[in-house]
């Protein structure tokens, strides 16, 4: 069942690629100016490697602080607005499911936008992991996600608390994997995990937050 909903995930984001922006954020131009206000509070230096990278809204900014950016997204049709977006030196994009994506290099930071909601519960100790194999020594993850209390905006299928019903503009429906964030919980279980997490609220819709692994050395 996992698998399956995964896959209508990547789907549903291939095929609401063309839309993503308008109906994600409304205002793109509003938008912006608060991921550039995150991205500049979080400083992601040196070799930043961003999952989920969707439009590249947050490509383009991450760009402005890393020396390098490698951008993954398994929707190609995503990555192709995003490559069209973000033409900086510092940046390049792959399209590749992070689940199964080996790049043979560590990186400095892992950042990730709207992604961690749409990890299964069977997988979020597995994610963890190959973010740690996916670290330098002291590395860093940095995550943007929405807030516990944004759940009602959510239509969950009859007796799933973790698969939701989306549709797109042109009526077509699809399954989505959607767990809220909730600070204290989130931290609580990534110190079950070994990681040292800081997570806030930034407005009321969503949470900003910074993990390191306990001992970066141990692998």
């Amino acid at each position: 069942m996992t698998d399956e909903v995964l896959a209508g995930q990547v789907d549903y984001y291939r095929r609401r690629a063309a839309e993503y922006d308008e109906t994600a954020y409304g205002d793109v131009a509003a938008a912006r100016t608060r991921i550039a206000r995150l991205v500049a509070d979080m400083r992601p230096a040196g070799r930043v490697l961003e999952i989920a990278c969707g439009t590249g809204l947050w490509t383009e900014a991450l760009a402005e602080w890393a020396g390098q950016v490698t951008a993954i997204d398994a929707a190609p049709e995503a990555v192709a607005i995003a490559r069209d977006r973000v033409r900086a030196a510092n940046v390049g994009f792959e399209v590749a499911d992070v689940f199964s994506w080996r790049p043979g290099t560590r990186f400095d930071v892992i950042f990730f936008s709207a992604w961690l909601s749409h990890v299964p519960a069977t997988r979020f100790e597995p994610f963890w992991r190959l973010l740690r194999d996916l670290l330098a020594d002291d590395g860093r993850v940095l995550f943007i996600d929405e807030h516990v209390d944004e759940r009602g905006k959510e239509v969950y299928l009859p007796g799933r608390d973790d698969v939701v019903e989306r549709r797109l503009n042109d009526g077509r429906r699809f399954r989505v994997v959607k767990n809220f964030v909730d600070p204290a919980d989130l931290e609580r279980r990534l110190g079950q995990l070994g990681w040292d997490g800081k997570i806030g609220r930034d407005g009321r819709d969503w949470v900003r937050g910074e993990a390191r692994p306990r001992d970066n050395t141990a692998r």
